[in-house]
Formats: structure tokens, sequence, C-alpha cells
């Protein structure tokens, strides 16, 4: 006969929605064996009380074996050796109907036996542990809500302790009465078998018994097809017997190694955390805001299906859509009422969700599940080895090397992977290497004990944090030490306007701006600082680039992971050591970081060519203000020469000789024209020290 469909007893533990959904094709499945096996049963009843009718009851079993073919068992329906042995039994039946007669012995031993059994203790077993299963069910979702429900600020040991165990026990059962149920299910496939063939088989046996083998209707082929039969239920008694052993095996085997997962919160000393896979499902708490301040958390069964986070509900045939978690953000997130909480922020930033775990290993999988599918790993051939390959590397970045060669080696661009000349005029300085790169100490690029500051504050100097504060008052202050007043409206009018999502990673004072080896150490310096001090909090900014106001000194993306990159800014006032403040500042972009630098480069070149701009038409006004100052210079000159002139002519007039007067007396000159002697000889003389 064929395969016998059966239930997973080793899902038991997890019971996800589909192995209940599975599990309601077996239950109605059982109602309809339940259903179909109480008809039968009554005919054989018929045939064991009325001997008088005999035929008629004889007539509605080979009916209602015909009819079997026609039902609908969700499993098992296409059982066609199956039909074809019951067709064989109704034929057989239909010849023999008129002239049976009944030995109540032998139908109560040989006929009724089996098929009450089955009725009174199978089914009604079947029925005792679905009303069990139902009840540790119920009791585990009150223990898990309750415990799921523990407040994070009041620790009450001896609450928590109780609210423990309670899950431990109402888990444990509920995992026993599920393994012991499926258990039953299964068997009744074998059982729903033998309670049809063993009837009906003592059925005829009696019959031959009875009319002592010697029946016309009766040949020696019926006898083969008999023994056949006989043959096959033994057959399926064996495998039944088989399975049995084979599923108390399991479960006992599951019972020993699901002992440390009835804890919520098992040690993971003992189950150690997976931070390699690509695929998760479980039973999550997702938090749903009913109000401004308030909100309700749901507890769905949430499972991930290529790049897509899944929910799906219990009853649901299918699960429904949570959100894209391609190169998507998860981080850890601290809830005042719930523990093990984490949110994921979607690509594009419009959509968060934040749900709780029930253990901290759980959580912790989760977030480095979805990390992995975001960095769309499960895309590869083998997405757990290449999981492990990038966790290793990321694993690398943030491990202090012993030498600079180390770091130098693994964080410079190789050939075919360094940045383009023209990506930056401050990169191009990065793409040959001098013999006194590979000797330069870490202390030259970065100094010793320098503070990591993990949020965003405008670094300018205080010297001007009074002005600043004046300046920017109704207006929110640029982290990148930008002053100008009018910046709003020449960033509206910019030539380059681009926007970036980007997460805040860190910031430190740098000493060499000089190649781009100084932002791989940034970077590894704060990301072994966050790792070390398990900082998992980011601030999610918009990253405006324009080509006004940019002084960017370097910036570079990381060789391998290309959402990482950095920039070394020198802020606007300060000087230490003689030298000015310069700053690096780390981000994790949901682009790819190579675009957003060179944006900034082709910012750079933009503000360049502005700024070349700019003095040139300064230098053509000053030139221009030269020349019109020269020409007033010319025009003074030839305005002097003319007075020069004129008091010549003057000063030649007033040096002629006076006549004398008719009465022999000299002419007096008048004061006026004294003076204008005078003023004639000082213009001359003026003259003719300016012309000398």
């Amino acid at each position: 006969m064929p395969g016998i469909d059966k239930l997973p007893i080793e899902e038991t533990l997890e019971d996800s929605p589909q192995t209940r959904s599975l599990l309601s094709v077996f239950e109605e499945d059982t109602a309809t064996i339940s259903s179909y096996y109480n008809q039968l049963f009554q005919a054989m009843h018929r045939i064991y009380d009325a001997q008088n009718e005999l035929s008629a009851a004889t007539h509605l079993t080979s009916k209602l074996l015909k009819e079997y073919e026609k039902q609908r068992f969700p499993l098992g329906g296409d059982d066609e050796v199956m039909s074809s042995t019951l067709q064989q039994f109704a034929k057989v039946i239909d010849e023999l109907s008129s002239c049976h007669a009944v030995l109540s012995t032998q139908l109560a031993d040989a006929m009724m036996f089996p098929i009450t059994q089955f009725k009174e203790r199978d089914l009604k077993e079947i029925l005792t542990l679905k009303e069990v299963f139902q009840i540790s069910s119920d009791d585990h979702d009150v223990a898990v809500n309750r415990y799921s429900r523990l407040s994070k600020k009041k620790e009450n040991e001896k609450v928590k302790s109780e609210v423990m165990e309670d899950v431990y026990t109402s888990r444990k059962k509920q995992h026993q009465t599920m393994m012991h149920y499926f258990s039953a299910l299964n068997t009744l496939q074998y059982k729903k078998k033998i309670a049809l063939l063993e009837p009906l088989l003592g059925y005829m046996q009696a019959q031959i018994s009875f009319f002592k083998l010697g029946s016309e209707n009766l040949t020696q082929q019926w006898e083969d097809f008999l023994t056949n039969i006989g043959t096959s239920v033994q057959n399926v008694r064996r495998e039944m017997d088989s399975e049995v052993d084979s599923m108390q095996q399991t479960i006992q085997d599951l019972e020993q190694a699901s002992d440390l997962l009835y804890m919520p919160d098992p040690d993971p000393s003992k189950i150690p955390i997976n931070r390699n896979l690509t695929r998760k499902a479980g039973y999550l708490n997702t938090r749903n805001k009913t109000g401004l301040v308030s909100s309700t958390w749901d507890r769905q069964y949430f499972f991930t299906q290529g790049g897509n986070l899944m929910s799906q509900s219990r009853g649901d045939v299918a699960g429904g859509l949570v959100m894209d978690i391609d190169n998507c953000s998860v981080m850890a997130v601290d809830c005042e009422d719930r523990r093990f909480c984490f949110q994921i922020s979607a690509f594009d930033g419009k959509k968060v969700s934040i749900l709780q775990a029930d253990s901290r290993k759980d959580c912790e999988e989760w977030i480095a599940t979805i990390n992995n599918i975001s960095k769309r790993i499960y895309l590869s051939e083998n997405p757990e080895e290449t999981a492990a390959r990038v966790n290793q590397s990321a694993l690398e970045a943030v491990t202090p090397s012993p030498s600079f060669q180390q770091r130098h080696e693994s964080f410079r661009p190789s050939t075919s992977g360094r940045p383009r000349a023209g990506r930056t005029s401050s990169q191009s300085s990065a793409g040959s290497e001098s013999p006194a790169l590979s000797s330069l100490s870490l202390d030259s690029l970065v100094a010793p004990d320098t503070p990591i500051q993990f949020d965003i504050i405008s670094p300018v100097s205080e010297d001007y944090s009074t002005q600043a504060k004046s300046a920017s008052q109704g207006r929110r202050t640029n982290p990148f030490g930008e002053s100008g007043q009018s910046q709003s409206g020449e960033s509206e009018d910019s030539i380059l306007h681009q926007l970036f999502i980007v997460r805040f990673l860190g910031s430190m004072e740098v000493k060499a701006t000089e190649n781009t080896d100084v932002i791989y150490e940034t970077m590894r310096q704060i990301l072994a600082a966050r790792a070390i001090h398990n900082i998992f909090r980011m601030t999610e900014s918009h990253l405006l680039v324009t080509c006004e106001c940019l002084n960017v000194v370097l910036c570079a993306s990381h060789q391998e992971n290309k959402r990482l990159f950095g920039f070394v800014l020198q802020t606007a006032g300060g000087r230490v050591d003689g030298r000015p403040v310069t700053v690096c500042y780390i981000f994790e972009s949901n682009n790819d970081g190579e675009k957003i630098c060179d944006s900034v480069g082709l910012a750079k070149q933009i503000a360049l060519h502005s700024e070349m701009d700019r003095k040139a038409s300064q230098k053509q006004r000053d030139m221009d203000k030269a020349k019109v100052k020269q020409q007033e210079e010319l025009s003074k000159q030839k305005q002097i020469e003319k007075d020069l002139e004129e008091q010549s002519r003057l000063i030649a007039a007033s040096s002629r000789p006076n006549p004398p007067a008719a009465d022999g007396q000299f002419l007096v000159l008048s004061n006026s024209q004294s003076e204008d002697s005078d003023a004639g000889e000082e213009g001359r003389k003026r003259g003719e020290s300016e012309l000398s």
C-alpha cells in the first residue's frame, strides 16, 4: 500500500502556524473518519442485530463500500489500492447478500469487536487527547503572556522565578501532550485501515465458515483474494507497530534534547548563538501604536522569506508581508516596559518595526540574521558559509592590529579597487605609495587617547560660540562648522544638491590628512570601540551635499563594506600646535559609500571652479578700478597744466611796467591785483615742483 501521511513530531516544540494548519487537516480527517466509521458501525450493527434484515443490511454495507472512493478524505483520498479492494469486497457481499445467515457469536467476535474497539477506544482517545492538548496550549499561552509582561523597572526575583517556572512547566506539558497527540493521529491513519479491513475480513471468514467453505458463490479465486487481503492487513499492522516504535523513540529523544529549550531565556554558554543564519522563524511580540503615547504588544509568528520579513497568526493559511529587509538597518533598542527588543528600519526610513524576542539569544540571532539578509547574502550559493566569512571579516575589522603594517594590508585598497584619481583633488595623492608610508606609525594618523564622539555635535571653536549662537537662532546648527548667514538662499541655487540617509557611527580628531589611511584607521578604532562597549544605538541623519562652504579634505569608503564611508573635515576656527583642527567623521549609508564620496568630490570640483571664477572676477574688478583711478589722475594732471598756463598768462600781464600818470605820479596797484600776482607766483612754483 502507498505511504501514510504523518504529522512531524520533531516540529511540535516550535509549534509554528504551518504545523497547526497541518494539524487542523488531520483533525478534519479524523472527523471525517469518525463520521464514516459511525455509518459503517451502524451498518454492521444492523447485520448483528437484525437477523431478519440481513439481506438489507448486507446490501447497505456493500453500498457504503462502493461509496468509499467518493469520500473526500483530506489524507489518503487517492488510495486506489484501497478503493479497488473495497470494490471487490462490495462485489462479494452483493453476491452473498441473498443467502447470508448470521451467526451472532462469530459476528460478535470477528466483525463487531474490531470496529467497536476502534470506535469506542481509538476515536475517543483522540478526542480526549485533543481536549488535553487544547487546555495545555491555552495554559502555555497564558504563561508566555505573563512572562512577556514582566516589568523591566520593577525586578521581583520571586515573581520572576515563579513566572519562569510556570513557563517551563506549561511548555513542557504542551510539548509532551502535543507529541502524544501527533503520535495518536499518525497511528490513526493505520488503525483506520485495520479497523476497516479487519471487520470485513472477519465477516467474510464467518460467512465462509458458515457455509462450510462449500458455498457455490465462494470459489478458490475468492479465497486467494481474501488470503491476500489478510496478508496486506498483517503487513499494515507490522508497519504500524514499527512506526509506533519509531515515534516513541523520537519522542524520548526530543524530550531529552529539548529540556534546555523549555526555559524562555536559556543559558548562552549551553546553547551558543548562531550568527551565520540567513533564515529564521519563531514567535515575536510586535508593538502596535494605539495612540500618541499608548501602544499594545501582539504575539505573532515571524519568518524570513528571501529578502522579506513575514508574519502569520494562528489560524491563518499563509503569512503576510511585514517589510522588505533588503538594505535595511537593525539594532537593539531599550524599551521601557519590555526586554530583548530590537528595531528594524526599512531602506527608505519610512517604516520602522519594534519587535521583542523571548530571550537574549533569540534577539541576537534575529539581529544577526536580518543583518545577513540586508547584505543580500541569501542570494549566494552557500549562504551560511558566505555569512561566516563576512562575519569573520567584520570581526577582524574591529580587532586592534598589532602593527600598522597589518592594518595597512587589511584596509589599504587594492590596485583594482583604488579610488579614481579624479574623484577629489585630495584623493589623487592617495593613489601612489611612498616608501615612508610603510613605516608610518599610528600616532602620526590619530593621536593616542583621542576621545571618540558617538553623537553629532558642532565642531566650531569656542572663540566663536557666542557669534554662532546669535547667528543660528531660529535655525538648525550645522554640525560641520558652516557659519554663513545666507546659506539657505545659496543652497537652494546650488548647482549640486543631493540628499542621502546616513547613520552616524562616530568621529574623532586626527592628525594626518595626506592620504586615506587616516579614514581607514578611524573606521577601525570607532568600530572596535562600539564592539567593545556594546554601543548599538546610531543617530540617523540626512546628509546634504552641496557645492557651498565645503571644507572636506579627504573622503573614502571602506574597501569591503561599501556602506561604510568617512570624510576628514577642517573646522572653521581654532588651531592646535600651529596646525588647523581636523576631525574625521564615519557614517553608515543605505547606499554605496563610493557614490557619496563621488558626490563630495564633484562638489569640491564645482566649489574649486567657482572659487577660481570668483577670484578671476575679483581680479578683473580690481583692474577696472585701477584703470578708472589712472584716468582720474590723468584728468587731474590736465587740469593742473591748464591752470598753470592761465597763471603764466596772468603773471606775464602783471610784469609789464605801468605808464606814468599825466600829473607825473605812478599808478598804485589795488589789493586784488596784488593777491592775484601772489597767487600766480605760488601756482607757478607749485607747478614747477610737480613737474620736477
